[in-house]
């Protein structure tokens, strides 16, 4: 792999880590494409790593994927270990691993800002379960509810899992057979176990990429078609 300093000097660890792991021989890093700079370049696929706030690149994607074959890469802590660390960061305190555990459907509750994307036939997401470390120093007076322990960064453990999707009907397969083929947000929390709040970007996500439609109301709810299953 071909590697190139630009843009690497503010790189989160967490960023930087799925960059190298996830690179082939014969990638190339840190190539400047159309006016933006391109984490990985594999033959004529652009890969771009982002691991939150996809808003920000919603302009970059949207722009590169007219011209050019595009893979968004985004991960998902599957499993995190939290550091805490001395002020400086030279001593571990202690280390615990955190009750909580990502889903593959967490992803939308980022991608539904770029979900419109899917449609299109440049566009294609691979979602990467990883377990990872979560480092966090005390900064007096900041961070309330850590109780003044503050995330200094965020570090790659290991990937778990990697998934890809292609379609619009490939994230459609996230959604569980039990779901009816007429189903409320409701429906899809309860199928799932995901709360009220991610089952509706679920669903929006799934309706703006045209996995799903609206068919009007059940009561106060949105009722959604699925397309019927495939017969064997």
């Amino acid at each position: 792999m071909t590697m190139k300093t630009i843009g690497t000097l503010n790189e989160k660890p967490l960023h930087a880590e799925l960059k190298r792991v996830l690179a082939r021989p014969g990638d190339r890093a840190e190539v400047p494409v159309d006016g933006f700079t391109v984490d990985l370049v594999r033959g004529e696929l652009l890969i771009e790593i982002q691991t939150r706030n996809l808003s920000a690149i919603r302009r970059k994607l949207a722009d590169l994927v007219e011209r050019h074959p595009v893979r968004l890469l985004y991960p998902i802590v599957r499993e995190n270990v939290i550091v805490r660390q001395s002020a400086g960061g030279r001593r571990t305190l202690g280390r615990r691993r955190s009750p909580a555990r990502g889903a593959i459907e967490s992803l939308f509750e980022e991608f539904v800002s770029v979900a419109a994307l899917m449609s299109h036939p440049n566009f294609s997401l691979e979602v990467a379960l990883v377990v990872a470390e979560e480092v966090r120093r005390y900064r007096r007076g900041r961070c309330r509810a850590r109780k003044g322990w503050a995330v200094v960064e965020r570090r790659l453990v290991r990937i778990v899992d990697r998934r890809l999707f292609e379609t619009p009907e490939d994230l459609l397969g996230l959604v569980p057979e039990e779901v009816p083929e007429l189903f409320t947000t409701r429906d899809l929390s309860e199928a799932t176990g995901q709360p009220a709040w991610l089952a509706q970007k679920m669903a929006y996500s799934l309706r703006v990429m045209g996995a799903v439609a609206v068919e009007g109301k059940k009561g106060h709810h949105v009722l959604y078609r699925r397309p019927p299953p495939a017969r064997p």
